[in-house]
């Protein structure tokens, strides 16, 4: 177990870097950051030079890997950064300088167990991707076919493992403050953090994500997912199919090869609601990088490290709000939302549907290019607080991807209308899934399932009730110990502490 003295020292480390960025000067001036924490905040900048204009993506990109990845996923949050810090953090990429071949040939022969040649024909040396997991390199089976090698970089487990416990540490000294600290749920969110890192970490299971979108999405001509080499995949080393086609970020060379951009916008969100709200499964890294136009105007998708679930009761919820605001029934949105238990039962439904609509009601009709689904969650956001609305972690992917896909979808078509693509789809989930019929189909299965737990329900009635509400249980949270500050003496003690440390720190800095 790592004591709060090492955990406090790489706080102060990062905090210094995060300072000479101007990126706590937001924190430190929110009028809702506890004054605990505030202070803390100004003892971490002590002595340090700020800019002008906070740069956090590159604070986030100097302090490492598990930092981006921290980044990006605060970078959907401005309820809990702010909306300027959200907006630069969307800069970070995901991308390093890759490791040499010379220290990733032991990786794969450590992770198959027999020579490389036995294999594959021939392997790239020279990677065409690098990122902060794992870097890509192109070979040939020894089959013939071309596929895409994708290896973990070493050493990069321990050093996530190392950083996720301080980020938990953190969380755990700050949500006892209180106040709009403890509503944000931080523990909570490093936990659904932790989560999805270790999905990434495990090449094994995005190769079965990969597996499973592609059964789910076989409905779906538009889109298409990779299929996985399973002989040639490990917990570590990831081999799928090549892809001929044209990144969905070069703007230019879709053009010159004849694409039609509207079309490839339209699949993309046609494909991204049918993950999301027809099979509950979705990639939840849709940017640019890993989308590929091919022949035919079909999007192909790589990297499913980041994948989003949703429940079927969810996604009902979910599909009724888009359709509510699309058609601007903002008091069946508001009602979901209680319903759901996304707002505490003492606020009034029919002010909240006044506050949707103060936020829904701009956005239809207009193109994206001038008011966007981003826009509208930044308008969310701004009325979480006044209604006592908790995070809800299981909707933090959706959102980010929500957010991705239409920057996508905007870059190849400035002109889409979100709502008016969108409309038609979430239109004829919810007569399918809410129909009659279905209604019908899903109160039998219900009645059939309730009948066979029956005598087992009546044994477990009074201490299995189960509470109403929307979003999932919450993952059990380990015990973390807090440090206490008291009054007097002691604080003072801890604030000198602290700023000779910072001041070690700045001299040190000066010598880089």
């Amino acid at each position: 177990m790592t004591s709060a003295v090492v955990h406090g020292w790489r706080l102060l480390k990062w905090g210094r870097i995060l300072a000479r960025h101007g990126a706590l000067r937001g924190i430190e001036r929110d009028p809702n950051t506890p004054p605990r924490l505030r202070r803390l905040l100004r003892l971490a900048r002590l002595g340090a030079r700020t800019p002008a204009t906070p740069r956090y993506a590159d604070a986030f990109q100097a302090i490492g890997p598990a930092a981006v990845k921290l980044g990006q996923t605060l970078a959907t949050r401005p309820d809990l950064v702010g909306e300027a810090a959200a907006a630069d953090l969307m800069r970070l990429q995901d991308a390093l300088p890759p490791v040499p071949f010379a220290e990733i040939r032991p990786q794969l022969l450590a992770s198959f167990g027999r020579p490389l040649d036995h294999l594959f024909a021939s392997i790239d040396e020279v990677p065409v991707g690098a990122a902060s997991i794992a870097q890509v390199h192109r070979a040939v089976t020894t089959d013939g076919r071309d596929v895409a090698v994708k290896v973990l970089r070493p050493g990069v487990e321990e050093e996530f493992a190392r950083a996720i416990e301080t980020y938990e540490w953190a969380a755990a000294q700050i949500e006892p403050m209180g106040g709009e600290i403890a509503r944000l749920q931080p523990r909570l969110v490093i936990e659904t953090f932790k989560r999805w890192t270790a999905r990434e970490l495990d090449l094994r299971r995005e190769a079965a994500s990969a597996s499973e979108l592609a059964e789910a999405m076989a409905a779906e001509p538009d889109y298409r997912v990779p299929a996985v080499d399973w002989q040639r995949t490990t917990g570590k080393v990831l081999t799928i199919e090549w892809i001929d086609g044209v990144k969905l970020s070069d703007r230019a060379a879709l053009v010159a090869r004849g694409y039609d951009l509207p079309a490839l916008a339209r699949a993309l969100v046609h494909a991204f609601l049918r993950q999301a709200i027809a099979e509950g499964f979705f990639h939840a890294d849709m940017h640019q990088g890993n989308l590929f136009a091919v022949p035919g105007n079909r999007i192909v998708a790589i990297d499913f490290g980041i994948m989003g679930r949703i429940d079927r009761r969810a996604r009902v919820w979910l599909a009724e709000i888009l359709y509510g605001l699309i058609t601007g029934n903002y008091r069946r949105v508001a009602e979901i939302h209680f319903e759901a238990g996304y707002v505490p039962p003492h606020h009034n439904v029919a002010e909240f549907a006044t506050a949707l609509r103060a936020v829904g009601e701009p956005m239809r009709g207009l193109p994206v290019k001038d008011m966007s689904i981003g826009m509208m969650l930044d308008g969310l956001f701004s009325i979480t607080r006044d209604f006592d609305m908790a995070t809800q972690p299981h909707l933090l992917l959706l959102q980010k991807t929500m957010v991705m896909v239409e920057g996508v979808a905007t870059s190849l078509d400035p002109d889409i209308n979100m709502w008016d693509t969108a409309g038609p789809v979430v239109e004829e989930w919810i007569r399918t899934e809410l129909g009659p019929e279905a209604a019908i189909a899903d109160r039998l299965i219900a009645d059939v399932r309730t009948l066979t737990r029956l005598p087992d329900l009546v044994r477990r009635i009074e201490d299995r009730f189960p509470a109403p509400g929307g979003a999932p249980p919450a993952p059990p949270l380990r015990e973390i110990a807090t440090v206490r500050i008291g009054g007097g003496w002691r604080y003072a003690a801890v604030a000198l502490i602290a700023g000779l440390a910072g001041a070690a720190a700045t001299l040190g800095a000066l010598h880089w």
